[in-house]
């Protein structure tokens, strides 16, 4: 592709040289790094409970796969094509979420997920994405005056999935999904006398999580007391970080894998420690920011307040998903079971992290003066 001329007017060609090639690069690389831990992470998985050593692998590398070509796919649309994509696909990850109340699969004592031939759907990852787009399209369009109540609209649409996610439950999911909305409503000018009662809702809400779901209340003790309970995983970890040292024992070295239940998901992070050593995470960590911080960067010449809010949405939720993994695994914050983007097993958020990268590139595309938005 970099052989692509300036002249070129193909579709692909005009791709190339509007997208942000640096994001593109660093997301590849992230793809790329996820090869290498799901070969190293997977296998010892799999094994211990007793199915194919690369069954794991074979699923990741097809999923990494797709990921790769949805990233380029939806980052050829425009920004009018990411709103209407967006809605469809808010709209439809809104009815299957519900649908995990009714048809869903428990897992750990969630109801999240819905059985397909040979992998479970996580309708509620692609909502993340999808709904920081629409709330970006409708708080921009009620600032507009074409839209009369946007904003209501959005908030309307927030206060269904929070219930179906609180429902789930997915607390987790529930403050990243919030997060992104009150940061959207700040950028978006919101009265700071009202934007300081919204933040004391979400802190009222949040003490509500604590009091009313017990696993909450227990991930919450075991952070602020850690004799108080069992911290195997957590201590697991940080075992394996301080045994990788600055360099690592080396690729297919480490012992963590061998006895971290989720050693090739949550705690992914705690084996790219051991076997490459802090060297390396701090790479990974620089190349997440790089991603948050290029993307914001890229907005301050932007003058559409639907592309700054949509696109600072998927930023944030992109670095807050990756902060809230790295933190939990270093007990810097109570523990989550929130994938790593890209570098984590897992399908369905592999693929919606990729249609969220996707959109984010195409939001940040170069557009000429006066292009429809």
């Amino acid at each position: 592709m970099p052989a692509l001329s300036r002249a070129d007017t193909s579709v692909l060609g005009r791709w190339w040289w509007t997208v942000d090639r640096w994001t593109l690069f660093a997301i590849v690389s992230l793809i790329g790094f996820g090869y290498v831990m799901v070969l190293a992470a997977s296998p010892a998985v799999a094994e211990r409970i007793g199915t194919a050593r690369d069954m794991f692998i074979l699923k990741q590398v097809l999923f990494l796969a797709c990921a790769g070509l949805i990233v380029v796919a939806v980052s050829l649309l425009s920004p009018r094509g990411v709103r209407r994509v967006s809605l469809a696909g808010c709209a439809l990850a809104l009815v299957l979420t519900a649908a995990t109340l009714v048809i869903g699969i428990q897992i750990k004592g969630a109801q999240r997920w819905i059985a397909l031939p040979g992998i479970s759907l996580q309708p509620s990852e692609f909502l993340k994405p999808c709904f920081a787009v629409v709330a970006a399209w409708l708080i921009a369009e009620g600032k507009r005056r074409r839209l009369p109540g946007g904003t209501l609209i959005a908030v309307a649409i927030f206060a269904a999935i929070a219930l179906l996610l609180k429902s789930q439950p997915d607390i987790g999911m529930l403050a990243v999904v919030t997060g992104v909305f009150v940061l959207q409503l700040f950028i978006a000018g919101m009265n700071l006398m009202l934007f300081g009662g919204v933040v004391g809702m979400v802190g009222a809400a949040g003490f509500a999580a604590y009091t009313l779901f017990p696993h909450v209340q227990v991930r919450v003790e075991r952070f602020l007391h850690p004799e108080s309970g069992d911290n195997y995983q957590v201590n697991r970890a940080l075992e394996a970080f301080g045994a990788g040292g600055l360099f690592g024992r080396g690729p297919g070295e480490g012992h963590v894998k061998d006895v971290l239940p989720d050693a090739h998901a949550d705690f992914v992070f705690a084996v790219a420690g051991e076997e490459f050593g802090m060297v390396v995470c701090l790479l990974i960590l620089c190349v997440f920011a790089f991603i948050v911080l290029r993307g914001l960067l890229r907005l301050l010449a932007e003058g559409d307040v639907y592309v700054v809010l949509a696109a600072s949405g998927l930023v944030a939720s992109f670095g807050l998903q990756a902060f809230i993994n790295m933190a939990s695994t270093l007990h810097l914050i109570p523990t989550k079971g929130m994938t790593l983007p890209f570098i984590s097993y897992g399908g369905s958020s592999v693929v919606a992290i990729a249609f969220g990268m996707g959109l984010l590139l195409a939001l940040t595309r170069r557009r000429a003066p006066g292009e429809l938005t």
